[in-house]
């Protein structure tokens, strides 16, 4: 199977190379465990490679993605400014409809199926993030959940994007962790206290990806100014 690079090497390394081409995966984690991070490695590299990409931010501001990517030494303003990178801005659309309920408008405004975000991703993109999908999930039912995740998928994959769909654990959670049925393969990252240590640590566990050989363990991660840095791991426990 071909492969995407993640951007991070020693991810790709425990991917077979990295996120299998033409595919949807599912990055869920806390708040602060790095997720929007490995979108922007993924996103740095494709665009370093040449493909055509697109970020759907429901958020964040272009200018606040911008920044952080600056911020680990992964500019992809240069990109961006030229229109490799696409930004949709849904973080402002969503915070506008939110505004406009107080004017009278009903709550149903907030809503937004699922496969509609196909249609900002234009013939051509390689490489697609949607940061955070959870956002749409919190009011569809379980079965509307999964047809609509299955629905965006199909026609994303269908359009040649290999796909990394980031959700916050809460919506992960509440959806009884539907998406990840969806998903071709998942990732979890996870924020835990290492008792030996007595410090908090980052951890990357991958509890599925169809057509590739992965380890059932945790590795801890670090997040410098330089982005993500993957430790060698043994047998680290698995976390729930």
């Amino acid at each position: 199977m071909e492969r995407v690079s993640t951007g991070i090497e020693e991810l790709d390394s425990k991917l077979s190379g990295g996120y299998p081409k033409k595919k949807v995966i599912l990055i869920t984690g806390v708040a602060g465990s790095g997720k929007t991070i490995f979108g922007i490695h993924y996103l740095y590299r494709a665009c370093q490679e040449g493909k055509k990409c697109v970020l759907i931010a429901t958020e964040e501001t272009p200018e606040d993605i911008l920044q952080q990517a600056r911020m680990l030494e992964h500019d992809l303003e240069p990109y961006y400014e030229k229109g490799q990178l696409i930004i949709e801005r849904v973080f402002e659309s969503r915070t506008e409809r939110i505004e406009e309920t107080r004017y009278g408008f009903k709550p149903e405004g907030l809503d937004l199926e699922l496969p509609y975000l196909a249609e900002l991703v234009p013939e051509g993109t390689e490489c697609v993030v949607i940061d955070n999908i959870g956002v749409f999930t919190i009011r569809l039912s379980v079965r509307k959940l999964r047809d609509e995740f299955d629905g965006l998928s199909h026609i994303l994959m269908k359009k040649g994007c290999t796909v990394l769909y980031i959700m916050d654990e809460a919506a992960y959670n509440m959806t009884n962790q539907l998406a990840e049925y969806s998903a071709y393969g998942s990732i979890r990252l996870l924020v835990k206290e290492n008792s030996y240590l007595g410090k908090m640590e980052r951890y990357i566990y991958i509890p599925k990806m169809r057509s590739t050989p992965v380890s059932p363990y945790t590795s801890v991660f670090e997040i410098s100014s330089k982005g993500i840095k993957i430790k060698a791991s043994g047998d680290s426990e698995i976390i729930g």
